[in-house]
């Protein structure tokens, strides 16, 4: 199975900004390109914050006399690697609380952004593709499997299993790779088992 990275939905080509941009000058791009925030980089082209509508908002509500992206913009910034998971990214972005990450190569430097909503993008994902990559990759390639002896059923992004595996070990196996499938927002299990092959401890 090959996993989305954030490469893969990540948008490539990123509104930045310098420290010495105005706040006038980031409300106009903001507008121009509809989005919700520019990228603060240095001279390297190395992330160094983020200025979001929220940071112009606010700011402006409170009355401080901020007017440059470098007193503006939320720092440092948070950062993803293309390489890395969807999933780790949207763990890193949960704990810190933001809504986008800037995408960085091995040199630090800026090579796209990874909002939110690309995230929200994978779980609009067809059920239909979904079961199908569960019965073709993950039961028969992955496990070697006979498709005939389960039942995958998708709706909405809930995987149903039910059927018979030989093993009980199996169960817990393939639980974690439908889980994994890129879409899947939860697995119900009701699956049952031949033989108890798992040891007392691993007994639920």
């Amino acid at each position: 199975m090959r996993h989305r990275s954030v490469a893969d939905l990540m948008t490539p080509t990123a509104v930045c900004v310098v420290p010495g941009t105005t706040f006038k000058e980031i409300a106009r791009l903001l507008d121009e390109f509809d989005i919700t925030a520019v990228c603060v980089v240095d001279e390297s082209n190395r992330p160094l914050g983020v200025v979001s509508e929220a940071d112009l908002v606010r700011r402006r509500a409170a009355g401080a006399r901020l007017d440059t992206a470098g007193a503006l913009m939320s720092s440092p910034a948070v950062v993803a690697r293309p390489e890395w998971s969807v999933v780790r990214a949207a763990r890193v972005m949960d704990r810190a609380g933001v809504k986008r990450l800037p995408v960085v190569d091995d040199e630090g430097q800026l090579v796209g952004v990874l909002s939110r909503s690309d995230l929200v993008r994978l779980f609009l994902r067809r059920d239909r593709a979904i079961q199908e990559e569960i019965v073709e990759d993950v039961v028969t390639h992955t496990l070697g499997l006979s498709p005939s002896a389960l039942s995958v059923e998708v709706a909405d992004g809930r995987v149903t299993l039910s059927g018979t595996v030989r093993r009980r070990s199996l169960v817990p196996v393939l639980l974690r790779l439908c889980n994994s499938v890129d879409g899947v927002v939860g697995v119900v299990d009701r699956l049952t088992y031949e033989d108890d092959d798992l040891p007392k401890e691993g007994r639920s």
